[in-house]
């Protein structure tokens, strides 16, 4: 066992769980989106994609372009958080909630591709 490849392993997936906590509940609701799952979340995903920087495969190039995708989404998720709340002084509720959410959903997905390409990369590794 390579204790490299588990502690990738472990990021990328971490990224997603950690992502799709933050997804999950009703969009409009800030109760259901806590704002240090979405820090959480971004942080993760900035470890993994500094992990994906030593790949040097076709692979490895497209789960880093996922990752940079995913933290792309997660930064403007944490942008529009910042604008609504401290300088527009908005409510959370109803559409500002809703377009974070969806910026994390996004995220997500990326996430998910990168698993599934990790999972893909892992199922051809012959020995």
């Amino acid at each position: 066992m390579n204790p490299e490849k588990v502690v990738f392993g472990f990021f990328i997936v971490m990224a997603l769980t950690l992502n799709f906590g933050f997804f999950v509940g009703e969009p409009g609701n800030p109760d259901h989106h806590h704002v240090y799952e979405l820090v959480a979340a971004i942080f993760v995903n900035l470890v993994a994609t500094i992990l994906k920087f030593g790949d040097r495969s076709h692979v490895g190039a497209l789960l880093l372009s996922t990752s940079f995708v995913a933290d792309l989404q997660l930064f403007a998720a944490a942008i529009v958080w910042g604008v609504a709340v401290y300088v527009q002084q908005l409510s959370l509720a109803g559409s500002v909630m809703s377009s974070i959410v969806s910026l994390a959903g996004g995220a997500m997905f990326a996430n998910i591709v990168s698993v599934l390409l990790l999972v893909i990369e892992t199922a051809f590794l012959r020995r």
